[in-house]
């Protein structure tokens, strides 16, 4: 927030264009980019907004908010103008890479990344996450490890001949205590379909994709470093 929305989008696209065209043409035949959870839509909202369907897969009809509308000058209309600019950046992201993969036959994979949870942050922030669990709506409480992150991008790095692909980068398991996924987002979220049986404590923001595909496997569960 220290540009206008404009700024962050031109950056973010510029850059990602920039660095994936240098990479093909210089041969690179892997190039991994960040993407971001962003982009389905209700992280920075204006407002309260519903996801269209659960559990979040690659396949979902990405859709955040952007608007060329002024917006009154409250800090939480600037800051979710900002961010839907990002989404929106991160969408002209994957598109750039799928053109760019297809042009010179080689592996693309963007992966839209979770909120990421370095390791002091378990005691210092799950105790309120859990106690409000509204606050992670945004997130689809689901989160990534960070050390979980650095795992999937070196799978990623060691599986070739996808072409182009769009991974979530999420940990397995929802961050709420007391109940299943299902009856959660039953409660929380009743309007939203679920569109295919769910784990038990199956992350909304689904890694189902990087499990079956590039053979991920959650290390770092939350509940091994949040107490009670």
């Amino acid at each position: 927030m220290l540009v206008p929305d404009s700024e962050c989008f031109q950056a973010n696209v510029r850059s990602t264009y920039n660095v994936v065209e240098a990479a093909c043409k210089l041969g690179v035949k892997k190039i991994l980019i960040a993407s971001s959870e962003t982009t389905y839509g209700v992280c920075f909202a204006q407002g309260d907004a519903d996801y269209h369907s659960f559990p979040l897969e690659e396949d979902y009809d990405v859709d955040p908010e952007d608007s060329s509308v002024s917006r009154p000058s409250n800090d939480m209309n600037f800051f979710s103008d900002e961010a839907s600019r990002y989404a929106l950046s991160k969408i002209c992201g994957e598109k750039t890479a799928r053109t760019f993969a297809r042009r010179f036959k080689n592996d693309i994979y963007a992966f839209r990344i979770g909120n990421v949870i370095e390791p002091h942050e378990y005691e210092r922030d799950f105790p309120a996450y859990l106690s409000n669990p509204a606050s992670r709506k945004r997130n689809a409480w689901s989160y990534i490890d960070a050390r979980d992150l650095g795992q999937i991008c070196d799978l990623a790095i060691k599986k070739s001949g996808l072409g182009f692909q769009v991974f979530n980068a999420t940990n397995d398991t929802i961050t709420i205590k007391g109940m299943t996924t299902k009856e959660f987002l039953e409660k929380e979220c009743p309007t939203v379909k679920i569109t295919r049986e769910m784990g038990q404590y199956e992350a909304p923001l689904s890694n189902r994709k990087i499990r079956e595909v590039l053979g991920y496997k959650d290390v770092h569960d939350w509940r091994k470093y949040v107490k009670g």
